[in-house]
């Protein structure tokens, strides 16, 4: 890699056979119209939306649509599992996904309670081992914890996707050693999922080594959505050059830029 000539396009990432060049997953949730939300994908140059099965009009074929401004062929739908809180609601979702869209590369997430929105692991392990039985390729969200993570991978997970914060808290990463242990303990993609609340944040996930991020609160309910997508995606970018750079040691004490030695 020559100096300047680096570029996002030139550094993607794989997940389940599939790359993508982007490292910001965004969601559709919580936009004022789809018409934001279309906005805010194209500023973010995300390749992957996240969708709530749950939420998803199914009735009134009349109203508008996700689909009129997000097109599925140009944009990689991520199924997910949010609002369920057992491991068969979530694996139901799933089916009735697939056979609505023929999806098998999903997000899994199975709620242990509405008051944090953290994980249950147990049945988010049950349903892990489930759903890759049944051919599913599921990107799951999870504790941070690297022996969470690790049995996700032996269960079947396509990608590990730990929290850096409770869910639409914004008060970004928690416990960045954690979140390092997990990036060096598993051979899949690591992307932070929840609790990033701006660019900065992102950064830092990046920086941590994690493969990418997604976030759906900090863009959707910035005081400008489009610019704040914008951000979030210099911010990802710039945090994956950094690690990728190899950043400085750190030192206790001051080391001056130019030599002390041979001064008039």
């Amino acid at each position: 890699m020559g100096g300047g000539d680096w570029t996002a396009d030139d550094d993607g990432w794989t997940v389940a056979g599939q790359t993508f060049r982007s490292r910001l997953i965004v969601g559709t949730g919580k936009y004022k119209d789809f018409e934001q939300n279309a906005a805010a994908v194209a500023a973010s140059g995300a390749e992957i939306v996240t969708v709530a099965v749950r939420r998803v009009n199914v009735s009134d074929p009349k109203a508008p649509m996700l689909t009129d401004f997000i097109d599925p062929k140009k944009i990689t739908y991520l199924p997910n599992t949010a609002g369920c809180y057992t491991g068969e609601e979530a694996i139901r979702t799933l089916r009735l996904a697939r056979e609505a869209g023929g999806w098998d590369l999903v997000k899994l997430e199975v709620l242990g309670e509405a008051r944090t929105l953290y994980p249950d692991m147990v049945e988010t392990l049950r349903a892990t081992e489930i759903l890759a039985k049944e051919g599913f390729k599921p990107m799951v969200y999870c504790v941070d914890d690297p022996i969470a993570a690790k049995r996700l991978e032996d269960a079947g997970a396509v990608a590990i996707m730990p929290l850096g914060a409770p869910i639409g808290s914004g008060l970004g990463i928690q416990n960045r050693v954690t979140i390092r242990l997990i990036v060096e303990g598993t051979k899949l993609p690591v992307l932070v999922d929840a609790g990033v609340g701006t660019a900065s944040e992102a950064a830092q996930a990046m920086e941590l080594g994690c493969t990418g991020v997604l976030m759906n609160t900090a863009i959707a309910e910035a005081k400008d959505p489009v610019l704040m997508a914008a951000a979030m995606k210099a911010g990802v970018e710039a945090g994956r050059m950094a690690y990728r750079a190899g950043r400085m040691g750190k030192r206790m004490y001051a080391d001056p830029s130019s030599p002390l030695a041979g001064l008039i």
